[in-house]
């Protein structure tokens, strides 16, 4: 029973990730995208002029929801970080002996201590991402103050594997162009991922045996 039990959690650690190689994964509909809502019924009321009309001084801007919206990625990130650290310490200390009478015993050279201590450190980190591109995106939600929240996403695939790229967050209607593009550096709450599976993605990973040991490391 021991040894089933040990066969059972080898294969749970050796089945589960690593706690830094862990993803916070997004719900199936996150990204979806958001269809326009039906038109409202026309009141029969006699009138010729109905409301309901999108305003002729709009254009085509996207501003309802299932409207589309292209972002323009952008993101560009760089961070670095130094630091550095200098210590040193000296002491000494001597005594002469007289060289006559009863403590005439010892040399000078056996009566004498010295001390030094120096300690140097320094530490540097640098990091920088780059992504562009383009992806159009569907208009979500219209809120009071006039921003909107957009979703969307963007699949590719490739004869290697699959690419995705999905975003989302909260845009100003004044940051739209006449075009119906905004940059990515505008939207706000932004949440963009690109992930991809396929045989690059499996090649860029540890193996199952290897995931196994850098658990159980204490290095």
């Amino acid at each position: 029973m021991l040894r089933k039990h040990s066969k059972l959690l080898l294969i749970a650690l050796v089945l589960a990730p690593a706690p830094a190689a862990a993803k916070e994964k997004a719900a199936p509909d996150a990204f979806a995208a958001s269809m326009p809502a039906p038109p409202p019924a026309v009141p029969s009321n006699g009138a010729i002029f109905q409301g309901g009309y999108t305003p002729l001084t709009s254009g085509g801007r996207a501003g309802q929801v299932g409207d589309i919206i292209t972002i323009q990625l952008v993101e560009r990130t760089a961070a670095t970080k130094s630091n550095a650290a200098t210590m040193q310490r000296d002491g000494s200390i001597g005594l002469t002996p007289p060289a006559t009478g009863p403590l005439s015993l010892f040399n000078p050279s056996d009566i004498g201590a010295n001390g030094n201590q120096q300690f140097k450190g320094k530490g540097d980190a640098s990091q920088s991402n780059a992504l562009s591109g383009e992806v159009s995106v569907t208009v979500a939600a219209v809120y009071p103050n006039g921003t909107m929240l957009v979703k969307g996403e963007k699949l590719l695939t490739l004869n290697r594997g699959d690419e995705r790229v999905q975003i989302s967050g909260i845009v100003r209607a004044i940051d739209i162009s006449p075009d119906n593009r905004v940059l990515s550096t505008r939207v706000a709450n932004a949440n963009i991922r690109y992930v991809g599976k396929g045989e690059i993605a499996r090649a860029s990973k540890q193996g199952w045996l290897q995931r196994f040991f850098s658990i159980i490391s204490p290095f």
